[in-house]
């Protein structure tokens, strides 16, 4: 690989995780009962909680479906990330790639 295709490699990924970090990825547990909405940069941006679906004594189970909901949300993320460093170099191993 020539230092120019390098050059374009990086380009290309810049471009990609620039993309990555402006979209946004949902996170669900409980059948929808809790959603969290997180961007690219694994930020939080919305936390969603129907309220009919928990009373005042579901609130150890609340915090686990808010747990769960994060983590859906946290894996989406790294997915995508990943799906971006195999996009870019065809599944070769590069340091410093996420």
């Amino acid at each position: 690989m020539n230092m120019r295709e390098i050059q374009k490699m990086q380009q290309k990924m810049m471009r990609m995780q620039e993309e990555l970090e402006l979209a946004k990825f949902t996170g669900t547990a409980g059948g929808g009962a809790v959603t969290i909405t997180m961007t690219g940069k694994f930020e939080i941006t919305d936390v969603k909680i129907d309220a009919e679906a928990f009373s005042a004594e579901d609130i150890v189970e609340l915090e686990v479906m808010v747990r769960a909901a994060a983590k859906d949300a946290f894996e989406k993320v790294s997915d995508a990330q990943q799906k971006i460093v195999n996009n870019v170099t065809g599944g070769l191993r590069m340091p410093g790639m996420f």
